[in-house]
């Protein structure tokens, strides 16, 4: 395999991981339902003791998450996203219409149903990245697994806070964002985020190394500026805004590197035709050395 080709596939492989960090930037919704459950413990007429167990329902869904990872050997990794993706977009779908009123309160077992395929969605997403990504890296195992669960961190402040800077902490709005939003990014990440053969190289390995401390460096910064934001509040609505804004940055930032790699592809691929062109002549001139040594030798 050449240099080209080996960039280029660690470009793609990059791009990959971007949009792993994305899928586990907007999949810990699990950790959100404090965020609405005083909105369906009012429409339900719910106990406290009712709403807890609503709780342990989503829980339970978590604890279906051994179906992600038995499947995770036998489906792709596009296949995997979609049925996580699909199952989000359904159990918080339904507690978004019952939230906004559009049906009328459902019975409670089946409000335990939805919110089961709800907590049980982000295992599927979470399976998913996470062994794609610790096999395109076997190398780095350690950092890949640390940058990703840090972002499942930082998912729940992204969501609580874009909500708050928005949509004033509206509990049904805050639902079709756990609804849409996660859809949404595993349909991008359907397309990027897939194995890719392994670089074998130092050089390749300090790369790995570099860039890994790029993504370390942008989750602080954004955890820093999450806290910031929570200890100021939102003052205005331009204020909310632009603090939405920054942070919708920050979080694309990562794509610098997959478009760096991708631009060194480019950069190889121009010069790689005289590099194929001169080794043939480098050949036939040691060829031609070598003989002389012989002749000179008998």
């Amino acid at each position: 395999m050449g240099y080209h080709e080996t960039y280029s596939l660690n470009a793609w492989k990059w791009l990959g991981f971007v949009s792993a960090v994305w899928v586990q930037a907007i999949s810990g919704n699990n950790y959100t339902f404090s965020n609405y459950s005083d909105a369906i413990k009012t429409l339900m007429n719910l106990t406290q003791l009712e709403l807890n167990n609503l709780s342990v329902a989503k829980d339970i869904g978590k604890a279906f998450g051994l179906l992600a990872g038995l499947a995770s050997d036998r489906l792709p990794t596009p296949v995997i996203l979609l049925i996580g993706a699909i199952e989000g977009l359904i159990g918080y779908g339904v507690q978004w219409l019952v939230v906004s009123q559009k049906i009328q309160p459902l019975p409670y077992w089946q409000m335990c149903i939805f919110l089961c395929m709800g907590g049980n969605s982000t295992t599927w997403m979470n399976t998913a990245v996470l062994v794609t990504c610790i096999r395109n890296f076997r190398r780095n195992r350690g950092p890949v697994s640390g940058i990703l669960k840090g972002y499942v961190g930082l998912s729940t402040a992204i969501f609580t806070d874009i909500c708050s800077a928005l949509f004033s902490d509206n509990p049904a709005k805050f639902l079709i964002m756990l609804s849409v939003i996660p859809f949404a990014v595993c349909l991008t990440a359907v397309f990027f985020l897939r194995e890719t053969p392994q670089s074998v190289s130092v050089a390749a390995e300090k790369e790995e190394a570099r860039y890994f401390a790029i993504f370390n460096i942008v989750a602080v910064v954004v955890a820093f500026y999450l806290l910031a934001y929570d200890f100021i509040g939102s003052t205005n609505q331009v204020f909310s805004l632009v603090f939405v804004i920054t942070l919708l940055v920050l979080l694309a930032s990562p794509l610098a590197v997959p478009v760096y790699s991708f631009c060194k592809s480019w950069r190889l691929a121009r010069f790689a035709p005289d590099v194929e062109r001169r080794e043939p002549l480098l050949e036939q001139e040691a060829n031609a050395a070598a003989e002389r040594n012989e002749v000179i030798n008998d």
